[in-house]
Order: structure tokens, then sequence, then C-alpha cells
């Protein structure tokens, strides 16, 4: 889930930000990898960055983590990128923006194409629910077909969700689109087993005023409820206004809102956290079709475009992550700092309609990156850890985070795991997207490189592998409470 525009071939060259390589002094000096005992194991714990920016396409790691799979994206798909994913059973469900892509991950350490599937629609922001599974499509199409070629954005374009029926994975079926206002640049699936509906979140944010729907301002999402049973009824029910008073106005480097990017719920606690732009939002919704913001914060200085949100698991912390310069900026650099590009934690106290997010902390990773490569804080999920907050993020060519949270006012990274630059030479797009925790391994969709498969081996987070999903939408936040 980015704010990238659709890239023409998957190495979108774009200006060379400056010359040489800074290096950022943010760790401590290097001591080198401690040793920590867990049972029998003895285990490789991270207390360290590598001193200089590795080399092109070099792979580089903590040494309690590495890699274990690698699967290059292929024709016809491979002539754009890879976006977001999503999970069930033994199935890694891989967004791109010519269509998707599904994996059977069975054996991890080799993971099988099952299928794929041609349907151009940037981004194809991708969920699913038994058998069905939704994409986003946020780029003026010809019509909803998945032949349909970019039209300019006027009034005639179409955009918003389509739904796929996947029960055979094989060869999944194109079944239901549903039009949205200003499209589907990223959607949210919303459970409510009560009524065997599931209800998606759509979100899109308009630059323009003539994309279908989007006259500014644009403060809306779109709720399209999807009867489980009969998905070909599936419709928008509701257009909730959530910035009635227009949201933050922007200032040089920070962006105005006008929409949502993403929004993660938590059904479990009936909270959602939104981060729209230039706000970040806190939502009870207890009703699916009326979520009511209850608590709304903004970051007038370091935070530039809030991008995405995860909770922790007690619903008593939230993660927002700032994707400065739009995915396509080096910022993890020595120029940009360690508070901008970042994520940041936040508290959230109280109770009810009186809970409010109160800051505690930014946390951006502790290496310098090129000044050639794409880097800033992207999407993650947590790692079903018991008694600690650690997740996992993306930080496109800043590559794979695992960082620990519990401390609120001092988060530390504990592994990770990356690529160097695809180009000493010019400032060139890719990078890990997404990089999410299920059953045991960390998937990460590298937007060139295909899916990796990485496995992390520490006594922190050993008690992760012991739970299990069916299912994993990431910004449909489980509770892992009852489920090892």
């Amino acid at each position: 889930m980015s704010s990238l525009s659709p890239p023409t071939r998957h190495l979108r060259a774009v200006a060379l930000a400056a010359a040489g390589l800074l290096l950022l002094s943010l760790a401590p000096a290097a001591p080198g990898a401690a040793k920590a005992t867990t049972g029998t194991a003895t285990t490789a714990v991270y207390t360290a960055s590598p001193a200089t920016v590795p080399g092109v396409d070099e792979i580089v790691s903590s040494p309690n983590m590495r890699q274990i799979a690698n699967v290059p994206i292929t024709s016809p798909l491979n002539n754009t990128i890879n976006s977001d994913l999503a999970f069930q059973g033994k199935y890694v469900f891989v967004g791109n923006y010519d269509g998707f892509q599904i994996y059977d991950v069975a054996r991890p350490q080799r993971p099988k194409l099952v299928s794929q599937v041609l349907c151009p629609g940037s981004q194809n922001d991708i969920s699913v629910h038994g058998d069905l599974l939704f994409l986003s499509t946020d780029t003026p199409r010809s019509d909803d077909s998945c032949t349909s070629t970019r039209v300019p954005p006027d009034a005639t374009a179409w955009e918003g969700i389509k739904i796929f029926d996947i029960s055979d994975k094989t060869a999944p079926r194109y079944v239901k689109s549903v039009q949205t206002a200003c499209g589907s640049h990223t959607h949210t699936l919303v459970p409510d087993h009560t009524r065997d509906t599931v209800y998606l979140y759509v979100s899109s944010y308009g630059p323009s005023d003539t994309y279908v729907g989007c006259a500014r301002p644009h403060d809306s999402i779109s709720i399209v409820r999807v009867p489980v049973k009969k998905p070909t009824t599936a419709a928008v029910v509701a257009t909730p206004n959530l910035f009635p008073d227009g949201g933050y106005p922007g200032r040089p480097g920070g962006s105005a809102t006008s929409g949502c990017h993403d929004i993660t719920v938590y059904t479990d606690k009936n909270l959602a956290a939104g981060a729209c732009m230039g706000d970040g939002i806190l939502m009870d919704i207890a009703d699916r079709e009326a979520p009511r913001i209850i608590n709304q914060v903004r970051d007038t200085t370091n935070f530039a475009f809030w991008h995405s949100a995860t909770f922790n698991n007690a619903g008593t912390k939230v993660v927002f992550a700032d994707e400065l310069g739009g995915g396509g900026a080096a910022t993890c650099n020595a120029t940009v700092g360690p508070n901008r590009g970042a994520s940041a934690v936040y508290d959230i106290s109280g109770s009810g309609d009186d809970r409010t997010m109160i800051f505690r902390s930014y946390f951006k990773i502790p290496r310098a990156n090129a000044d050639t490569e794409n880097c800033v804080a992207h999407n993650g999920s947590l790692l079903p850890v018991k008694g600690r907050d650690i997740m996992v993020q993306s930080w496109y060519q800043g590559g794979i985070s695992v960082w620990d949270f519990t401390d609120s006012a001092q988060p530390e990274e504990i592994g990770y795991w990356e690529r160097g630059p695809l180009s000493d030479a010019q400032l060139t797009f890719g990078g890990t997207w997404s990089a999410y925790y299920y059953n045991g391994y960390i998937y990460s969709s590298d937007t060139i490189k295909g899916l990796d498969v990485i496995e992390i081996n520490d006594p922190r987070t050993a008690s992760a592998k012991l739970t299990r999903y069916q299912e994993f939408n990431p910004q449909t936040q489980p509770s892992y409470r009852s489920r090892s």
C-alpha cells in the first residue's frame, strides 16, 4: 500500500538525490553478536548494524534472520511491480499492479506458484475471506474488466473493487465489481460474522475533481457490504465523511488530509486506526456501517504522510508509519535524520469515547542507506509474541526490520534483513513493499525481486511460532490471545 503512481517498467529510475553515500550514526559502536540460550538451542542475537552500505544486490542480515526462499515475478506480471500480501491456510496471495499471484507455501522453503491472474488496475491491494478475494483499483480504467485500458481521469472512467471466487486456487474466477468514489487505493476487510457478511472499508484520496464522485474535499471512505454467500450483490452502503472540518490543511512538507490512505481494524476490540494523510485517527467500529472518530492526532513537525497503522495485541498502543516522499525517495540517510520517514509509537489511554492517543517515540532503522535507494517506513504487522510488542516492517530498499516497542518510549530493533541497492549510480525504485509474520515465517513482497521468505530465530520471538492462523489479512488485525 503506497502512494506511488503506477510505474511503466519495474525498474523506474528517478533523479539522483545526491552524490556519494551518507551514513547514519544512530546505533552504538558494534560489539558483535551476542549469544542467547533457549532450551538446548543457542541463537545469535542481533546487537549491531553493518558499518557500510551493502553492495548492489548484496544480501546482509543480523545473525538471527536469514532468507530461506525467493520466487521471482514471472510473465505476464513481470513488467510491473508486486504490492501487498494476504494469507489463507497454506497459500500466500501477492498483489501486483497487473493482477495477482497465488503461492502454495506448505513448504516455506519451496513456495510453488499455483496460479496468476492478469488483471491490470493498480495497486491491486489485496485481501481474502473464505472463497472470496478482493482487489483495489485506483487508476482510471476504460471499464471494470480485466482487459481494460488506462484512460484519462474523467467521468466515464471506472475505479473501485473487484471480487474473485478463489474456491479453485488454480483458476480464480472474476465475479463482481463495485465502483467507489475516488477509486480504491487500499481497502480493509471488516468481518461481521453475525450476519454472514464482510465489509470493505475503501480508502482513497482524490487529487482531481474529474474522477467519478471525487470532487474536493474528498474526506470520506466508501463502505462496501459483501454478503459472503451472494457476493454478486455487493454494494456501497455508506460513505461516511470522517473529516467534516476538512482535516489537516497541510504545510510545506506535510500532506493535507483529503481522505485516508489506509485503515487497520481490530475487530475483537471494535477499534480502527486510520492513517489519513495529515491525520491519525482512532475509531469505534461497533456499528460497521457507521464508524465514529473518537480521537485524532497530528504531527506538524515530522510526519509528512500518515500511511498505515498497527495496534499492539492489547489494543493499548498504535504504531503509525510516515511515508515521506511517497515511497520513491531516499530518506534513510543522515540528511533526513531519524524522526522523518519513520514510525511513531502512540499509547492509547482512557476507555470508551474518552480514549486518547499519546505520542511516545519514533522508530527508524538504524542503518545507513545509499542515496540511490528509496527507503521509508512501510507495511508491517505484529509478531504474535506473548507479553511483548514486537512487529516486522518493510522499508523498501531499507529491507525488513523486526523491532520491539514494548517500552513505548524506547523502541529497539532486534533483527533485520536487506538487499543492497539495485543501483549504485542512480536512485532506482525497488525494495520490499510489505513484510508480515504468518505461521512461523516472515513473508516479504519485494516490488522487483518477487516473494521472499525469511526466518527469524531468536528467543525473544520464539513464542510466535506457537500461533497459527487459518486466514490473515494484515490490516484486519487478529487477537492472538486465545489462538496459541
